[in-house]
């Protein structure tokens, strides 16, 4: 593209120059040929006035005092009737310029000067214009290349850009070349690469919320299955089989719900539903590997409490904020539902020594762990909870309190407040 650029404009100023300057060169050599005439005309006229002038007054007429009256590099000679021929100067050879005038008395000058004197006048303003037109090529060449530079690197970065967004890269680079047109597509370029960009962030968010909501479900559902393998009580079978079936169809509602909050986090459908049931199941579910680790799970709190939002997402919190307990925590954690104004909280805490002071709020951030862990897992759970109108907060650090807010179904029944009751 920039030797095209390049071979374009100079094919363009060649042709003017061409013109321009043959159209120059004829006007001036007919210009300085004119000029030349007019000067040997001139010349004549003003020499035979003289000779009229010296007739009339008697003086003498001769060659020294003609000489002084005309150019040393012109041949004159004047006739006088009567008298002999007078020649000044030297009378060229070749191609002459010739000027004659006559007298009154029939004198008659003629004044010739050599055509070299023309020839090399012209010669020199042929060379200023070549001068001229070699500076114009030049300048035309030196402003084709920065024309095509400026054109033709756009170009190649924009290529460079599009060729990043194809590999992966959907970094915008956010650069522009003062070329509205180039600049558009600039634009496009950084626009596309800021929407793939999302789309990479959401699919490997979606990936890495997957992998840490599945695992649960899938450890529980694996304990279940070694526990059927492991009995031949054909009640104890049929238990735990319903049990596993349960945690499949939550698992079926875990992969469900990453979903639809991959295409849209607002579009969890909320309905009234029990707490009790929900905190119950997270309890049983939870129970295997809280007796595998020597630990307890309590529950206490009102009951027959109704919320507003949706039971699987409300499930996947509370088995988030349960399994933060049980990897970071210690003692027994507990589960303690109550009601705030319009809200219902369910809260969860154990006897562990809480979250870090240098972490405080950031705590919900991804990637932000007290140990070495995901970071996802309490993430997850806030995004979740804000789907479904709900919010989670961290009410104490030392020792943890984390609270689960949702909107109340008002209850036509009184609640009352239950004991505490360890599962064992």
């Amino acid at each position: 593209m920039r030797r095209r650029l390049i071979n374009s404009t100079l094919a363009v100023v060649l042709v003017v120059v061409a013109v321009f300057g043959v159209s120059l060169v004829i006007v001036e050599t007919r210009t300085i040929s004119s000029t030349a005439q007019e000067s040997v005309d001139s010349e004549a006229l003003r020499l035979i006035s003289s000779v009229e002038s010296r007739l009339l007054g008697e003086e003498r007429i001769n060659r020294d005092v003609l000489a002084q009256q005309i150019d040393p590099n012109r041949y004159a000679r004047i006739e006088i009737p009567g008298r002999k021929p007078i020649e000044v100067g030297v009378r060229p050879e070749g191609g002459v310029i010739r000027g004659t005038a006559h007298g009154e008395g029939g004198e008659s000058v003629t004044v010739e000067e050599s055509r070299s004197t023309v020839t090399a006048e012209v010669g020199r303003t042929m060379l200023i214009i070549g001068a001229v037109a070699l500076l114009a090529v030049i300048a035309a060449v030196l402003l084709a290349v920065r024309q095509a530079n400026k054109l033709a690197s756009p170009l190649t970065d924009l290529a460079e850009t599009a060729e990043r967004l194809g590999s992966g890269d959907p970094r915008p680079r956010h650069k522009r070349y003062g070329v509205p047109e180039l600049d558009r597509v600039a634009d496009v370029l950084d626009a596309s690469a800021e929407r793939i960009g999302r789309m990479l962030t959401a699919e490997r968010r979606l990936a890495a919320d997957a992998s840490h909501q599945l695992r649960t479900p899938l450890t529980a559902l694996s304990m279940r299955l070694e526990e059927i393998s492991a009995t031949d009580d054909l009640d104890t079978v049929k238990e735990e089989a319903t049990v596993a079936l349960t945690q499949v169809e939550r698992l079926t509602d875990v992969v469900e719900r990453l979903l639809t909050n991959a295409r849209d986090p607002r579009s969890g459908s909320a309905v009234a539903f029990d707490l009790d049931e929900v905190v119950q199941q997270q309890v049983d579910e939870w129970r295997p590997v809280a007796r595998s680790a020597g630990r307890a799970i309590v529950q206490s709190g009102k009951k027959g409490l109704q919320a507003v939002g949706t039971p699987g997402a409300v499930a996947q919190v509370l088995a988030a904020l349960i399994e933060n307990s049980l990897m970071h925590g210690r003692g027994t954690v507990a589960l303690r539902t109550r009601v705030t104004g319009n809200q219902t909280v369910v809260e969860v805490t154990d006897e562990g020594p809480g979250v870090p002071h240098e972490l405080g709020a950031r705590i919900f951030e991804r990637t932000i762990s007290g140990r070495n862990s995901t970071g996802i897992g309490l993430a997850v759970a806030r995004d979740l909870s804000e789907a479904d109108g709900g919010r989670l907060e961290m009410l104490q650090q030392q020792p943890p309190v984390f609270a689960l807010f949702l909107s109340r179904e008002a209850q036509g029944r009184r609640t009352r407040e239950q004991p505490p009751a360890t599962i064992r």
